[in-house]
């Protein structure tokens, strides 16, 4: 029997040899994208917003705004840091009206369930509270997870509250590069509580405390010998520690740990500030004593208004970063010079094979840096 030459949408089980058998022609795909929606998309793509639309979002307290402006500020982009710089500027006379808290802990202390119950006991009583939460990078890609608003579902939904996750990107004490020029935006804002939150404990914390009013440090009890998993210099920081997870079985450790810090801290000078360190217990689950570590915080404010050191203190923040900031420009623009870059890769082959010093690869490339020509 000699096959058909069948059409595109002809089948030859239709052909007479199959009789019974019948096979519908089917109908055209439609395209896997949406021509429409593409185009809709296209219209709705973020504009490119002046200074003066930036400001006006942030002064109206526009969140998504505010986000955006945040955004430019932890760009690398050079155009992106410009324009960042200026709404800084613009920013700057209506900031310096909200308490700042930075909140540090052990890994699994539970810092975000804890940041979400103190966070509505603040706006419950009328306060706008922007939280910047700081989230570990990884050392190998640089990814972060960026996973606090999911682990703060009452806040993402409260109109009265801003909750911004950004990446540690290997920040001194977790804290991200540009969190001290997020603050001044989320006061412009309107915020005047504001909440940073860091990736752990570490000798390096003192970024956070550098640019805080108030040092909480939030420990677990019951979790070993409580004064060997932290450093004293943390301690010697903090304005006071939080022991969490009190409750159930877990009260008697806590209040145990209570005692061990309330000791230990006895040992340390006292700070000229006339404030003294308090030790407390809470339990984000049954939700106890939130309040009272609020009142701690708002006492500790009270005492440092009436001895004239909370804006003492702030002064010395404001000087200490802009000498970090002018460390952090010099050593971006040394390994960014192009002399550099073409001896560096040389030198560092030398220093690993043993074949010059360390002291003395590092003075080479600073001559070179301060005379290029030489």
């Amino acid at each position: 029997m000699t096959r058909r030459r069948y059409k595109k949408f002809d089948y030859h089980e239709n052909s007479e040899e199959f009789s019974g058998l019948k096979v519908n022609e089917g109908i055209e795909q439609p395209p896997s994208i949406n021509p429409g929606a593409v185009e809709r998309f296209r219209k709705k793509r973020k504009k490119d917003y002046s200074r003066e639309d930036y400001m006006r979002g942030i002064r109206g307290g526009d969140r998504t705004m505010l986000s955006q402006a945040i955004t430019l500020i932890e760009s690398s982009l050079p155009e992106h840091n410009r324009l960042a710089q200026e709404i800084i500027e613009d920013c700057l006379p209506f900031t310096g009206n909200s308490l700042r808290i930075g909140i540090t802990g052990v890994p699994g202390v539970g810092k975000s369930s804890f940041i979400e119950n103190l966070g509505k006991h603040v706006s419950d009583q009328g306060r706008k509270l922007a939280v910047l939460a700081i989230d570990p990078s990884s050392e190998r890609t640089g990814g972060s997870i960026l996973g606090d608003k999911t682990r703060m579902e009452t806040l993402v939904n409260n109109p009265n509250c801003f909750i911004r996750p950004s990446p540690s990107a290997g920040s001194l004490g977790g804290v991200a590069r540009k969190t001290r020029e997020s603050i001044v935006l989320c006061e412009a804002a309107g915020y005047n509580t504001i909440f940073i939150e860091t990736v752990g404990v570490g000798q390096s914390e003192t970024a956070v405390h550098s640019m805080v009013d108030f040092f909480l440090l939030l420990m677990l009890g019951g979790a070993g010998d409580e004064l060997q998993g932290i450093k004293r210099g943390i301690m010697e920081m903090a304005d006071a520690i939080a022991i969490t997870k009190a409750d159930g079985d877990n009260i008697q450790r806590a209040n145990i740990a209570k005692t061990e810090y309330k000791n230990a801290l006895h040992l340390f000078p006292a700070q000229e500030t006339g404030w003294y360190p308090k030790v407390l217990t809470c339990s984000s689950y049954k939700n106890t004593g939130i309040e009272d570590i609020w009142e701690t915080i708002i006492n500790h404010s009270d005492v440092l208004n009436r001895n004239h050191f909370f804006e003492k203190n702030r002064t010395d923040q404001a000087r200490y970063w802009m000498y970090e900031t002018i460390n952090e420009s010099l050593q971006k623009n040394f390994y960014n010079d192009p002399g550099i870059k073409s001896l560096i890769v040389d030198l560092e082959k030398k220093v690993l094979y043993k074949n010059l010093s360390s002291f003395e690869a590092a003075r080479i490339l600073l001559d070179k840096y301060y005379n290029p020509e030489g």
